[in-house]
Formats: C-alpha cells, structure tokens, sequence
C-alpha cells in the first residue's frame, strides 16, 4: 500500500520540488497540494493522508495552529526556512522538522523516520504490523548512490569504524554511518545488538550458543554486556 502524501505550503516553488521528490519514490503517492491552513483542514476532513509535509508560515492560520486544531491529524512534518520553531513544532509530536531549501538526501531520512514509527507502531492486529515490516526499507548511501535496502532482507549489520557493512542474503553494502544510529532506528521487534561491532535480525538466526550467533555460515560474537538483552528478547519472541 502506497504511502498518501498530502504537501501544504504558500509557495507553489516549494511544493514543486518536494513534489518532484514523492514522485521518485514507488512507494509513495501525491494525493493533494494546499496553499494555506484552511484548504489544508478541509483536504484533511474529506481524504485519507498518511504523511503531511506542512510549511509553518502560512496565510491566516499558521501550520502550528492547524496541527493544534486537528483531532487525529496524520504523522506531519514540518517544514520552514526557520530553525526557531523546531522545539515548538516537537513539542506538538511532529515526525521530523525540514529546513529549506530540503535536499533529496534529507527527505530519504525523514521517509525513513515513517517507516521506522509504521513498523514500531502499536496494533492490535498482528497481521497489518508483519505487512508493514514486509515494505518497510530505508536508504543508504552507498558508492554516491541512494540505495534502498528492505529491512526484511538484512541479515545482520557490521561496524567498521565510521562505516557499516550492512549484509543481506543477496550482497553486502558499505555505507558512512554509526552502528549506535542504526540500533536506534531499526525496530526492536526484529532486530538485537550483540555485541559492539554487530546487530543481526533475529528471524534470521540459525542457531546459537552462549557467545556466538550463526546467520547463514556466519559465526557472530556475543559481547557479554549484550548477553542479557540477547536472551530476553529471544525469550519474548518464543513467548509470542
């Protein structure tokens, strides 16, 4: 299921460009552009959006203000070209906060901040929550290229200093970035870190002993800080 992306703002040159950025992606889809707060409420009393980009500095009813008048509003993301309003605009539960001009890189992560909350989200029913993870993926830059990396194919991800090497069943990809950002990102309900170099998806798991994990013909180390959050989280999975 596509994601329905709604863009608010006064500036026709701004929703251009972040038009042009949905539209590059599959998976998601511009259901609808608003000028001001007022035509935005409405398009949001008729039609169902998953992912409002909404301007703050609007005609009449600034952005702040409409996100205080919404009953159930969608995940929203902020945008402005100033950094003032962040605290404020957190403080009202936004997904994530964009400064223009936005770049296309920056854009990736907030749509991969959605994916992260979608599949963490709490549901009462178990089967929309698998699709969900079935399509979340994010994007890494890899060799000056975006590349999108479904979660549900990582087998598990090394640390390489400032870089990771993120391996899935088909190749591996090195990416710039943290292990410590992408155990914070990554849904706990799937994935554990082990050891200080090592997240590995738990569903992948072939068999394990007391301080190594097999993935594949890959031994993976357990680090005995990591010990106790491994085996809890593989005893919810059996309780589950």
């Amino acid at each position: 299921m596509k994601i329905k992306c709604l863009l608010a703002d006064d500036e026709p040159p701004a929703r251009e460009l972040l038009a042009s950025y949905i539209n590059r992606l599959d998976d998601l889809e511009l259901c609808g552009q608003c000028a001001d707060s007022l035509e935005t409420f409405k398009f949001l009393q008729k039609n169902e959006v998953n992912l409002l980009f909404l301007d703050i500095q609007m005609p009449g009813m600034n952005g702040l203000e409409l996100i205080k008048s919404l009953h159930n509003p969608p995940h929203i993301v902020l945008i402005t070209a100033y950094r003032e309003y962040a605290v404020e605009g957190f403080e009202l539960d936004v997904l994530d906060y964009l400064v223009k001009p936005v770049s296309f890189e920056r854009f990736l992560k907030t749509v991969s901040r959605y994916h992260h909350y979608s599949v963490n989200a709490h549901s009462n029913d178990a089967e929309p929550a698998k699709d969900t993870f079935e399509n979340a993926y994010m994007f890494f830059k890899v060799n000056k290229e975006m590349i999108k990396i479904f979660l549900k194919d990582i087998l598990y991800i090394e640390s390489i200093k400032d870089y990771i090497k993120i391996v899935t069943s088909d190749k591996s990809y090195i990416t710039y970035q943290r292990i410590n950002y992408m155990e914070e990102k990554l849904p706990e309900s799937n994935f554990v870190r082990v050891h200080k170099s090592y997240i590995v998806a738990v569903p992948k798991i072939k068999a394990f002993r007391s301080d190594t994990i097999k993935i594949g013909q890959v031994d993976i180390p357990v680090g005995r800080h990591y010990k106790k959050n491994f085996t809890e989280q593989l005893t919810r999975r059996n309780v589950s």
